[in-house]
């Protein structure tokens, strides 16, 4: 311990001779060669919305990105939301444009007439029967809710801009399809104190009163008394009733609501709402908080959850409120709430049998909740079947194991059976997931047929991805195979289960070159797939670089892969040797037979998406692309224990194969990623002398300022702290001495990756001669959404490789 002081110390006071020691380059947003700017701006493909019936296809219109004048409109950012105190609605809302409608297997676009002409719409939210999608129009004094006729293709607006779409669902739709509650500014709604010119009336103070605390690093917390009153104001609707002629009327008085549900019957409603006091330390999810029952003319039934502020956790991943969570309406009763109750007080240190407990209470909620199931491990999830079947879902992270539990909800007395008992990072013998189908409640049940449930899965394998639909017997408790995508040359995901009984899904068919687009696949029949949907390649000058899946394997023999980009035209008899960037994520593990399955196809559509590395495959780089970087601790051995090393090993093993292949000049390869991508990069760059430059957006790089665990890591600083020294590329500056181009975005909010993160790992390498660049994206959070930062982005990327890796000096 005396001698890992000693050298943060002396690393300290080296650090603190040349903070400051910056020069700043004034630089205006620039812009990608044209290869790269021709695919970003492509046209962006609608998004599809399909009603249960699969007879109507919404299609939702959208911009690529924002601009960055819409980043730099107001925005306070306030116990983890981020407001337009203008407008009241999440200043970081990704908005569509347009609206238009589709006939299930008709090549056509129906135009819908009297769409806002704003182009800034939101929160589409079908009514029970399918028949309009309400959703939100946000103009310059605010937010309006309209809907849209499915039958008439029409938009009609029905409020004025007067919601509050701050926190959570603005609206909520009544069972007879006809009106909605909405959230809405209270009349007395009082001004906003501007910080900039307020005068404080005293010092913030903090106290401890001696109980641990050990909360992440979170993002945009109240401050002061200022950020208490705005949030308080901004938080605050006046509920109301509104029906589809836009006629209003007040349904319940003014509060902090957060969310609101009518049960399955519509019958009742779930109202939840903040209260004081609030915290500085914490999000407005652990602020004190009640949830209450109301019938639908507003009159309170029950209050079902009252919970005071919640500051103080246990550690470890597997921690939660010692109160009760999870609190929602059961899909298959009318009217009926559950909930979990933990039996371990939220504490994952405790020793106990079960640690959790599921109840539920039945309409008119003035009796006692029932006990039907106790889980071994953190409750998850149910999907409700009826009062004789149900499935639930329980999980533990320090051990990666899932189970999944078959039970009866009615006969608490019954034995639930643990049908599946898995490793969560085994993808190979995943079982897939319970299929559900829409019921007479309108809600979503488990897809029964007689004894018979029904599972779709990913289908991850050694031959690659090949989607699954199985059957599953109640009484054997055994799995029929009924079809598996062949994956030879396509890559075809199961969106839906149309007909369970007889055989027909709704898929989702691509290729590397092939736009993704939905089909009707009928399994029992001898027919070839439908095609329903016809989006076209916007991407069409990728259409001929080379793709495929290589594997290869670690020095400790670990299986490994990656997917590898070629440019078009490459000659692979010649094999010119190019330059390389190779882009990855590090993933932490349990167990090596895991950490070495492949979970990629070389049948996905090649997305260029604003984030990522394949642009340089058009400017003549080799690409490898989600290069596998598994982090393994085996048995009582943290992943984290040995992280470098297993870096540098994943590393030098892509790079030996694909050098191997002939492709590239080992001599020119770059190394990038984002957020923990970052972090492995500069770790790889202090480490070893395996690449000529790299790419590192928006990580985290001195791991003492997240001392309470980051990313998989439970352990505090105090418990491991050569673990965090070691895995500090700030500790290591000194050793750094490869071209490394810094990126981060100036707001961003990401629990861990703060702007001062890259600020001073910057200061802490200039300091020390090593060549760095850091760019620092204005108004931009943890991923990037304004046109002019991605196109600057890019740029730098651009720039940096020309310069440190294609023309490597």
């Amino acid at each position: 311990m005396m001698k890992l002081l000693k050298k943060l110390t002396t690393f300290c006071i080296a650090f603190l001779m040349y903070f400051g020691a910056a020069a700043q380059v004034d630089i205006e947003y620039q812009k990608p060669p044209k290869e790269i700017l021709e695919l970003i701006d492509a046209p962006a493909v609608p998004s599809a919305v399909f009603d249960a019936k699969n007879e109507n296809i919404v299609l939702l219109h959208r911009n690529q990105f924002k601009s960055i004048a819409e980043l730099s409109e107001p925005e306070l950012r306030l116990a983890g939301l981020r407001i337009n105190p203008v407008t009241n609605i999440g200043s970081r809302t990704r908005y569509y444009t347009n609206i238009s409608l589709m006939k299930v297997g008709e090549p056509n676009e129906i135009e819908v007439s009297n769409v806002p002409a704003t182009e800034r719409l939101a929160n589409f939210t079908w009514s029970p029967d399918q028949s309009k999608m309400a959703f939100t129009n946000t103009v310059d004094e605010g937010v309006e809710l309209w809907v849209l006729d499915i039958e008439k293709a029409t938009c009609k607006k029905l409020t004025d801009a007067k919601l509050n779409a701050n926190i959570g669902s603005a609206f909520e739709w009544f069972e007879d399809n006809n009106q909605l509650i909405v959230k809405m500014l209270p009349a007395d709604k009082k001004p906003l104190i501007d910080k900039a010119t307020a005068v404080p009336t005293g010092p913030k103070v903090s106290v401890s009163d001696g109980q641990k605390a050990q909360n992440r690093t979170y993002q945009d917390l109240l401050k002061d008394k200022a950020d208490e009153f705005n949030f308080q104001q901004l938080a605050k609707s006046t509920i109301y009733t509104v029906d589809l002629d836009g006629n209003t009327s007040e349904w319940k008085e003014t509060a902090m609501y957060t969310g609101m549900s009518f049960s399955p019957d519509g019958e009742y409603v779930m109202i939840s709402n903040l209260d004081l006091p609030f915290s500085y330390l914490v999000t407005y999810s652990r602020f004190p908080s009640k949830t209450t029952i109301y019938d639908k003319a507003g009159n309170l039934i029950k209050v079902v959850r009252d919970v005071p502020l919640e500051e103080v956790r246990p550690k470890g991943f597997m921690s939660t409120t010692k109160e009760i969570r999870s609190l929602r309406w059961r899909a298959d009763k009318p009217a009926s709430i559950y909930y979990v109750q933990p039996l371990d007080g939220g504490d994952p240190a405790v020793e106990v049998d079960f640690r959790d407990e599921l109840f539920t209470l039945d309409a008119p909620f003035d009796g006692e909740a029932k006990s039907i199931l106790k889980t071994q491990q953190r409750f998850a999830r149910v999907i409700w079947g009826n009062d004789d079947v149900a499935i639930a879902t329980d999980e533990w992270w320090n051990t990666r194991n899932e189970k999944t539990y078959l039970f009866n909800p009615g006969d608490a007395s019954a034995e639930p059976v643990i049908l599946f008992d898995r490793n969560t990072n085994d993808r190979y013998n995943d079982p897939g997931s319970f299929v559900t189908t829409k019921n007479e409640l309108g809600t979503y049940t488990l897809e029964m047929d007689k004894n018979t449930l029904y599972l779709t899965g990913r289908g991850y394998s050694p031959e690659g991805i090949r989607p699954f639909f199985d059957a599953f017997d109640l009484k054997t408790r055994e799995t029929e195979r009924l079809w598996r995508a062949d994956g030879e040359t396509t890559l075809e995901n199961i969106s839906r289960v149309i007909d369970a009984d007889k055989g027909v899904l709704l898929t989702r068919v691509e290729t590397s070159t092939q736009y993704p687009n939905y089909y009707i696949r009928n399994i029992k029949k001898r027919i070839a797939p439908q095609q329903i949907t016809f989006f076209k390649n916007p991407f069409q000058s990728i259409a001929d670089i080379h793709k495929e899946i290589i594997n290869y394997k670690r020095e400790d023999g670990l299986d490994l892969s990656g997917t590898l980009y070629l440019p078009a035209g490459y000659d692979m008899e010649k094999k010119e040797k190019l330059p390389m960037v190779m882009w990855a994520y590090p993933r932490e593990y349990k167990d090596k037979s895991a950490a070495g399955q492949v979970t990629s196809s070389p049948h996905t559509f090649t997305y260029p998406s604003y984030s990522s590395i394949i642009f340089w495959v058009t400017r003549g780089y080799v690409v490898l692309d989600d290069a596998a970087f598994p982090i393994v601790g085996e048995g009582d051995a943290e992943p984290n224990d040995t992280f470098r090393k297993q870096l540098v090993a994943n590393a030098k093993a892509a790079i030996d194969a694909v050098d191997e292949l002939g492709y590239i000049d080992r001599e020119r390869v770059a190394v990038g990623g984002h957020s923990y991508g970052a972090f492995m990069t500069a770790n790889l760059l202090s480490h070893c002398d395996l690449f000529a430059a790299g790419i590192a957006r928006s990580g985290a790089y001195n791991r003492t300022l997240t001392p309470f665990g980051f990313q998989r890591e439970e352990r505090t600083y105090w418990e491991a702290p050569e673990v965090y020294y070691t895995m500090s590329p700030f500790m290591h500056a000194d050793k750094m001495k490869t071209p490394l181009l810094l990126i981060h975005g100036i707001a961003d909010n990401n629990a861990g990756t703060y702007p001062m993160q890259s600020e001073r790992y910057f200061n802490a390498l200039k300091g020390m001669g090593a060549p760095v660049r850091l760019v620092m994206l204005p108004k931009e959070s943890h991923g990037y959404s304004a046109r002019e930062s991605i196109l600057h982005m890019l740029w730098e990327q651009d720039q940096w490789l020309e310069k440190y890796v294609k023309n490597k000096k």
